[in-house]
């Protein structure tokens, strides 16, 4: 899996253009504009609008490359709390709470759906 940072903001295009400013190009983009993802060679750093987020929230999320229903039931055996398995305008999601009781999210990128 592959580590996401979800940088929430209520101006995506600004924060885009302060990380072009550190050298770092935006990728893949939502259709709706919401969702840009700014590419880093160990992980990624998501931009996502969120008008009533505080600004400057961060989120733990991962990229899955297969299916999310195993993970959460991995995450269920264990003895840990997961959520069901959520359709969403980027692809499916999936919350797990780890053991500090922090949502973890990890997705499932559905590429047809973006620019």
């Amino acid at each position: 899996m592959k580590v996401v940072a979800i940088r929430y903001t209520r101006d995506a295009a600004a924060l885009v253009r302060f990380h072009e400013a550190l050298g770092v190009e935006p990728g893949s983009a939502s259709r709706p504009g919401r969702w840009v993802e700014l590419d880093g060679d160990g992980g990624m750093v998501a931009v996502h609008v969120d008008e009533d987020a505080d600004a400057g929230r961060c989120e733990l999320a991962f990229e899955s490359d297969g299916p999310l229903e195993p993970i959460a039931e991995r995450v269920r055996a264990a003895g840990f709390e997961a959520g069901q398995v959520v359709d969403e305008n980027f692809g499916r999601s999936l919350r797990v709470r780890d053991p500090d009781g922090v949502w973890v999210q990890i997705n499932q990128f559905d590429r047809e759906l973006y620019t």
